[in-house]
Order: structure tokens, then sequence, then C-alpha cells
């Protein structure tokens, strides 16, 4: 019956990732037609897009807390509804401080989401005794890939929002909540002696930041990387490498799909070489992505750049995780909160620190800078493990007593 418990719990979270990962899409790809609906300026709309990864920071300093006082899966269950309700809200208005409060819950529900998340990832993933971490954000890869999909279905037959988002969130609200009731929390998980075990000594202590920093500035990194893609990509390919207008949506597309592959082939990855390894390997695998791009005579190469990106820049967020939990194991949730909010960091000082450097410079040497930074992940790397470590004390749990 556990192994059972484990399998829904596993299938129950990536219906969780995947259902996010396409509200996130459909918020983000049609903001041209949310700035028609409301009427935002060019000017004011900066502010409103600034503000939800804001908010969504601290969503996720809240949850921290809210999760001393009620367990993960239960915040978790009722904060997703709360994201697919916000998208709704932001479809549904027409006024501009409707779609102000509608950004703003959702960001502030967001934070939570992500936080919840992948607590209960890393509670399942030291059950399991192995990494299935990556697994969990190949869903969400998936699902922004069909929030995209559905987006572009929008745009293309000039739907209006409203008609575009309620099918997606009639369908997933009640997936979700039924899904809601396979959740597994942390102490519920622990199925052998591997389970909270960790190899770090800070293991049993209070989350300390010292110790937290090299992992909050990867992940900051790792999003300065996918923020500059996803902002980016498509006015660089035109702009800079003369592509046309249709090849420069190319590249975004290719990046969501090897962050899928990538990521879904993962795990794998790290069981048998190690986290350490896995998070080397991505991160200069990353770098010299952006340098392709930056040095590029033509589109198709710049495109080959972006592919190298996304098979790079997919391992490290998920692997940054999972070394909180196991470099604080009794106090996992605490530190991923913490850990989350340079998600949001990343992603808010990301694309204008491009944007600056192109501006005033060149958007050919904009691309270093992101290099530049995702390299430095090297720097941290122990900081995910011993060097051998495919998970958590050094081993993994045999192959006998998988759960799945």
């Amino acid at each position: 019956m556990t192994d059972v418990r484990l399998r829904r719990g596993r299938a129950s979270l990536a219906l969780s990732f995947c259902a996010q990962g396409i509200a996130f899409a459909l918020l983000v790809t049609r903001i041209p037609a949310i700035q028609d609906q409301y009427g935002i300026s060019d000017g004011l709309l900066p502010a409103f897009l600034a503000g939800v990864p804001i908010l969504a920071g601290v969503g996720s300093v809240t949850t921290e807390h809210l999760v001393k006082r009620v367990a993960p899966s239960v915040a978790l269950r009722w904060v997703q509804p709360l994201v697919l309700l916000a998208l709704l809200g932001v479809a549904a208005g027409d006024r501009m401080w409707q779609a102000a409060v509608s950004l703003a819950a959702f960001g502030l529900a967001v934070g939570g989401l992500d936080a919840c998340m992948n607590m209960l990832g890393i509670s399942l993933q030291r059950a399991y005794g192995r990494s299935i971490i990556l697994g969990f954000h190949a869903a969400f890869s998936l699902g922004g890939i069909v929030g995209a999909s559905l987006a572009w279905v929008g745009a293309h037959w000039d739907l209006s929002l409203l008609v575009s988002y309620l099918p997606v969130v009639l369908v997933l609200l009640p997936l979700c909540l039924a899904g809601s009731r396979w959740y597994v929390d942390g102490e519920a998980a622990a199925v052998g002696p591997e389970a909270g075990s960790g190899s770090d000594a800070a293991g049993g202590k209070p989350v300390a930041f010292r110790l937290l920093l090299p992992l909050c500035l990867v992940m900051a990194f790792a999003y300065i990387g996918d923020s500059t893609v996803s902002n980016w990509s498509a006015k660089y390919l035109q702009d800079v490498l003369g592509s046309s207008e249709q090849l420069s949506t190319v590249p975004y597309n290719v990046y969501m799909v090897t962050t899928l592959l990538g990521r879904a082939a993962g795990d794998h990855g790290v069981r048998r070489f190690g986290a350490v390894a896995v998070v080397r390997g991505g991160a200069v695998l990353a770098s010299a992505g952006f340098a392709v791009v930056a040095v590029a005579p033509g589109p198709w190469v710049g495109m080959l750049g972006f592919t190298m990106l996304g098979f790079g820049l997919c391992v490290i967020v998920p692997q940054t995780y999972a070394a909180a939990g196991r470099l604080f194991p009794q106090a996992s949730d605490a530190a991923i909160a913490r850990l989350n909010v340079f998600n949001y960091v990343g992603y808010l000082f990301g694309s204008p620190l491009v944007g600056g450097i192109g501006g005033a410079w060149s958007y050919r040497g904009a691309m270093l800078i992101p290099m530049v930074l995702v390299l430095l992940t090297l720097v941290y790397a122990r900081s995910f493990g011993a060097e051998g470590a495919r998970y958590g004390g050094g081993h993994e749990r045999p192959h006998t007593v998988d759960v799945g």
C-alpha cells in the first residue's frame, strides 16, 4: 500500500506541475492581448509585469510560515485553484484596477504554489531514495508547451482572453482538486532509513542563510539565463541575426522542447553520474550556448545556441531545489521557500539587465552577461552534494525497493 500511495502522490504532483506550466504559459504568452484588453500603456506595462514576480516572492516567504501551521499538501490543495481563478480574473475584467488585482492575486498564489510543489517534490524524492525531481519539472515544461500552443490557437483565431482561458480552467480546476487527495507530505513519505537522512552536518539545524546563499545565487543565475531566452530570443534572432519574423519565434519553442527532453532524461543522469557532475555539465553547456548565440553569424547558428541553452539550463533549477533539501533535510520546507524567492529575483532582473546592456552597448555583448553568470555555477557546484553522490547520503536506494 505504501508503494501505491507514493506512486499516486508522484502522479498527482506531476499533474500539479503540468497544470502550473499551462497556466503560466497562458498568461505570459498573451501579454499583448492583456495589454490591449485593459488599455495598459507601454510605459505602464513593465510595472504590471514586475509586480507579478515581486508578489510571487512575497507569496513564497508567506508560504514558509504557512507550512509551519498546515501541511504543504493542504496549502497546495487550495493555492493551485487560486492561481487558476486569478488567471480567469485576468481574462474577465475590463478596467485597469481589475487587471492589477487579478495579476497581484496571480503573483501571490504562484509564489506559494511553486514553493509547495517543490516542497512535496523533494519529500517524495527523499522517500524514493533516488532522483525524481527533474521529472516533475519536465511535467512543468510539458505544460508550458501545451499552454503556449493553446495561447497560439487563441491568438490565431482572435479569441477573447475569456474564451481562451475559461475552458482550460474548467478542465484543470476539477482535475487538480481531485488529484490533490493523493498528495504525500514529508513525514508521511518517509519509507526507509535513508528517507530522513542527509549528508550535510547542517541537516538538523535551522536554515542558515549563509549556507543556503550559494544555491540562491545559482537559482538567480539560472533564471537570468532563462528570462534572457524567453524575453530576448525572438528580438535577437530578428534584429541581430537577420531572421524573418516567422523564424524568430522558433528559438523559444525549440528551447521549451529541449528543456522538456533534458528534464525527462535528467534524473537518469543524476542517478548515474551524480548531481554535481550533472549541474557542472549543464552549466558548461548553457554557457557555451550563450557564447554560440553571441558570435553566431546567422539565425541557424543562433538557433543551435538556443538549443544548447535548453539542454544546459534545464537541469540546474530542479537540482538546486534538491540540493537545498539535502542540505537541510529536517528543515527542507523552509529552505525551499527561501530558495524559491531567488527564482523571481533572477526573472525580475534578467530581462532588464540584458535589455539595458543591449540598448546601451550591443545585444551580442549582452549575451555574454548571462553566459558568465551561469558559468559561475561551477564555483558553487560542491553545494550540490558530495562528488560521487547519486542522491542524498551518497548512494541510491537499491532498485529492489524502488516504488515507481
